[in-house]
């Protein structure tokens, strides 16, 4: 297609475009997207009809004068069905009471499952673990538990540094 065809088609797109929009009783392009139906499924959308407009105008020009023009009284189609709101959110994300993670913390601890229980133990801040940590050393206990804490509290605040 030479510049002077594709100006002279842009040309009689515009004025297609201009007749449409004055049948549909609209005020810009845009209105009339949704007299155009797509193969997807419902109607067109704006940024597709500017793009045709400048890269397909035959196409664009066939499609208003097929469901606008040649219509006696056109017909709005209908939106694309969506996927309802949240529909994309994980439903496989569990919810404990505090008794239940109680319980579920005791059975780690008594099958000695280390992973488990630094997942199921509530995060404490880095001065409350300092403090337990210093208290059981002077008492003479070894909570293992309670070092990993004191680890992945530092290990949180160096990467965050």
């Amino acid at each position: 297609m030479t510049v002077e065809q594709k100006g002279k088609s842009l040309k009689e797109l515009e004025d297609i475009i201009a007749k449409a929009i004055k049948k549909v009783g609209g005020n810009k392009e845009n209105d009339l997207c949704k007299y155009l139906p797509m193969d997807s499924g419902g109607y067109m959308h704006h940024f597709t009809l500017r793009k045709m407009k400048h890269k397909e105008p035959q196409q664009l020009g066939n499609l208003i004068e097929k469901f606008i023009i040649k219509m006696d009284r056109p017909s709005s189609v209908a939106p694309k069905r969506r996927a309802p709101r949240g529909s994309r959110k994980r439903r496989d994300n569990l919810s404990f009471s505090r008794l239940q993670l109680d319980r579920m913390l005791q059975i780690a601890r008594l099958a000695g499952d280390k992973e488990v229980i630094s997942m199921l133990s509530p995060k404490k801040s880095l001065p409350l673990v300092k403090r337990e940590l210093i208290s059981s050393i002077r008492h003479g206990r070894v909570e293992h538990e309670l070092w990993n804490s004191y680890v992945d509290c530092m290990t949180a605040e160096n990467s965050s540094s």
